[in-house]
């Protein structure tokens, strides 16, 4: 027997929903998800509950391998998983559900990739002013090979123009992947509002939002896994690279959208202006916040070129794509709304990005400027 045909066998969809439908018997299927070491990727396991969650603080913490996810060392391997949210699995269905968790060292700490816990303790300071995001996440479609999905193996495709937002066989590729994945997040209860083909062929974007404080993390997380989880049935690969392809192509963002109630309410441009001034003077901050290298990743997509502004000169603009922040021609027209900071990374950990917003634009005096002083990476454990 071929190896394709085994292949074949085994990985037969028919064949394993038979056993999808059978009876759980009242356990339910707990997929308990988390960052690893590279602080990009993302990690899973199952466990058996006798009873249905409703609530985080329910389910147990659990534990995994760090030295097989670059978060420990061998000799002290056991890194903590603590669920920290929870939402409707879209695979198994019924009453299972997937789990998103904080990754802990021995002495119950976050580990170096575990950017939730000072997000959260920044979104509780600044709760008050109720700060919304809506995040843009740019991916990729790859095939196993990693050459991008409908692309001509021995070439390229036309160039970029007719493919952002397309239709049509010969402009977009992957769309069944992409459906399939919108209905995944709306039922797992993500707030996702949109998706839409990308300026690259096989480049497609969804946005997550408008989410109110530690939701955005939580769910961008999610949604990234439902991608991957998506992806992997269809056999192909979700790539976050924020330049996957060399030359003249569009890199990937995670464009982030940021109000407060202040900049929502009647004047609010003014509260919007206000916080970009701050935004100016911590350019540098951020970059180093917005991808997990610390802004090696971002250096070859923000070019000034390809809808960027540079990596290393902070601009602002109404309507204009090629600023580090964009303000929407809506909102200066009504004189409230919110602002586009287009410089995260499509890999960037939204924890550490809304964090780094929040600690900008609502924090005051001395607390802001300690609080926004950068921490490097510690790297793996």
């Amino acid at each position: 027997m071929s190896t394709n045909i085994r292949q074949q066998f085994a990985c037969d969809k028919a064949v394993a929903d038979r056993f999808n439908s059978l009876d759980q018997r009242n356990i339910v299927q707990c997929q308990y998800i988390w960052i690893d070491g590279t602080g990009e990727n993302l990690r899973c396991k199952t466990r058996s509950i006798d009873f249905v969650p409703q609530h985080p603080d329910e389910l147990p913490v659990w534990n995994f391998d760090g030295s097989s996810t670059g978060q420990a060392h061998g000799a002290d391997s056991d890194v903590y998983i603590k669920p920290v949210a929870i939402y409707p699995d879209p695979f198994r269905r019924g009453n299972n559900k997937l789990v998103m968790c904080e990754t802990l060292d021995n002495k119950k700490q976050p580990t170096a990739t575990n950017h939730r816990r000072r997000c959260n303790e920044m979104m509780e300071k600044c709760k008050d002013q109720h700060p919304w995001f809506g995040m843009e996440q740019e991916y990729t479609l790859c095939d196993i090979d990693g050459h991008p999905f409908g692309w001509p193996k021995n070439g390229f495709p036309g160039p970029q123009g007719p493919y952002y937002c397309g239709v049509g066989a010969n402009k977009v590729y992957g769309r069944d992947i992409v459906e399939a994945h919108y209905r995944a997040c709306i039922y797992a209860g993500i707030q996702i509002s949109g998706e839409n083909a990308e300026v690259m062929p096989g480049q497609w974007e969804f946005q997550v939002g408008p989410s109110e404080g530690i939701q955005m993390g939580d769910q961008l997380w999610i949604a990234r896994f439902l991608l991957h989880r998506v992806a992997e049935e269809f056999g192909v690969l979700a790539n976050l690279d924020p330049k996957p392809i060399k030359g003249d192509w569009n890199g990937a963002g995670c464009h982030t959208n940021f109000s407060t109630q202040a900049m929502r309410e009647e004047g609010g441009i003014n509260e919007i202006m206000e916080a970009i001034n701050r935004l100016s003077l911590v350019h540098n901050q951020h970059i180093a916040y917005y991808d997990p290298q610390e802004g090696r990743d971002n250096e070859r997509r923000l070019t000034g070129h390809h809808e960027t502004a540079s990596i290393t000169q902070f601009s602002h603009g109404v309507a204009s794509r090629a600023c580090s922040i964009r303000i929407p021609r809506q909102t200066d027209d009504e004189g409230k709304g919110y602002f586009e900071d287009r410089r995260p990374s499509s890999n960037c950990d939204p924890y550490k990005v809304t964090a780094a917003l929040v600690r900008t634009c609502c924090l005051e005096g001395a607390e802001r400027k300690l609080s926004m002083m950068y921490v490097p990476s510690q790297g793996k454990n």
